[in-house]
């Protein structure tokens, strides 16, 4: 990639910002642009980016783009994963599927809804905490919703194992991998629902970031 701070998306190209030779100065407004574009390609003309969502959307791209300034001027560790919580259909899972895609060059990581994790592992068991553990960077989607675990009859609370396997691996790689989230749930729901050894190495894994809570439903 010859100007890390173009993107072509459907043959036209947006900038991001000015690329000096070795770093990008990134415009916000330029970001807010692209999204918007990306977001129609990836969701259907209907996607729109909301005025009520620019703080929470401006807080996950400096962090995205590694804006040191910013990050600690609003106590985000660059180091750690997102949490995104925010009331139900307030748009967490497609705001971690879109902005991704302004930083192409780092590391992608997968979105996948902790239920379909839970299902993995009620048809092969603690293989699909290995699974999850790995060196692969994830996204669990709708964390906290999902259904109880239960192998040959012994239940398990499924993310509260991935997680504390992602805890391990967050620890053994030096953050280089990381850990995002999404959950319709509080911070404190998920302690009474993972208990305190899990939600401690949260504070650990994760920044968190959310939405009023007032937030609407867009699926409406």
């Amino acid at each position: 990639m010859d100007n890390p701070s173009k993107i072509i998306e459907d043959d036209v190209e947006y900038s991001l910002g000015e690329f000096d030779g070795k770093h990008i100065i990134y415009d916000f407004d330029l970001i807010l642009t692209y999204l918007a574009v990306k977001g129609k390609s990836l969701f259907g003309n209907h996607f729109k980016i909301y005025d009520k969502d620019i703080t929470v959307i401006r807080k996950l791209c400096h962090y995205f783009i590694k804006d040191k300034d910013y990050c600690e001027k609003n106590d985000i560790d660059p180091d750690k994963g997102i949490l995104l919580c925010g009331p139900v259909g307030c748009g967490k899972t497609s705001l971690m599927k879109l902005v991704r895609h302004i930083v192409p060059t780092q590391r992608p990581y997968e979105v996948i809804p902790c239920r379909n994790v839970t299902f993995s592992y009620n048809h092969l068991g603690f293989k699909t905490i290995e699974d999850y553990g790995n060196t692969k960077s994830f996204c669990f989607d709708d964390l906290g919703i999902e259904p109880a675990g239960r192998f040959y009859g012994r239940d398990l609370n499924v993310m509260a194992e991935v997680l504390l396997s992602r805890y391990e691996l967050f620890l053994e790689t030096n953050a280089k991998i990381k850990t995002h989230a999404t959950s319709n749930l509080s911070a404190d729901e998920l302690e009474v629902l993972y208990g305190n050894r899990v939600r401690s190495r949260m504070r650990e894994l994760f920044n968190l970031i959310a939405f009023d809570t007032k937030a609407g439903d867009k699926r409406k």
